[in-house]
């Protein structure tokens, strides 16, 4: 069965965490979430996750993270884990490595990440193999990216950050771009010259 990607439902999972029981779309809500794994228990991911809470929290963004061993409920602050054989989800949210086992022939986990959006679905998926380590700032940025481009009809440059020109999507007709962008935009021309970029500053 493939794993999760951008664009699918994140599946209903209802699962045993260190703030209680939950159901991940109602957990999501109204807002986003960021739901990344773990590879066990209480080690960087789940730690650097809670050091950035306040800043996802600002942006409407809850966490959960999925470890495949125990979750100590008193080292992790604010945000939920749940963990341990009995936990499940990591296969269902395409969370472990595709191939490798350990020596009992259990799954092996990757460091995944899914960014959620109120309609439950993934905007955003990063799969990192168990030995390279996630960057936190990378997903917030990311995130800023995401809420920016679902208020508006823009897409965001390469190492875009909030305060930066974004570009106006060439779909937008330029009535259209006058009303919707009444600070103004400046015109970009590709090398092609047969298009031009249309930039702004929300």
């Amino acid at each position: 069965m493939p794993g999760l990607t951008i664009g699918d439902t994140i599946p209903n999972l209802e699962v045993e965490t260190t703030h209680g029981r939950l159901k991940l779309h109602e957990y999501v809500g109204d807002g986003w979430a960021v739901i990344f794994s773990d590879p066990g228990g209480s080690t960087p991911e789940l730690a650097k996750m809670a050091q950035y809470e306040n800043e996802f929290r600002k942006r409407g963004v809850k966490l959960l993270g999925v470890s495949c061993g125990f979750v100590d409920p008193f080292s992790q602050g604010l945000v939920p884990g749940c963990g341990g054989p009995a936990a499940g989800g990591d296969r269902e949210l395409n969370m472990v490595e595709p191939e490798d086992k350990d020596d009992d022939g259990r799954d092996l986990p990757s460091r995944a990440l899914h960014v959620v959006a109120a309609d439950k679905r993934i905007k955003l998926s990063i799969v990192y193999p168990a030995v390279a380590g996630q960057n936190a700032g990378e997903v917030v940025r990311a995130v800023d990216s995401l809420q920016a481009t679902a208020r508006h009809r823009v897409a965001t440059p390469v190492n875009w950050k909030p305060g930066e020109p974004v570009v106006i999507s060439p779909s937008v007709p330029k009535e259209e771009a006058d009303r919707m962008f009444p600070q103004g935009y400046h015109t970009v021309d590709l090398p092609s010259k047969k298009s031009y970029l249309r930039l702004t500053k929300l």
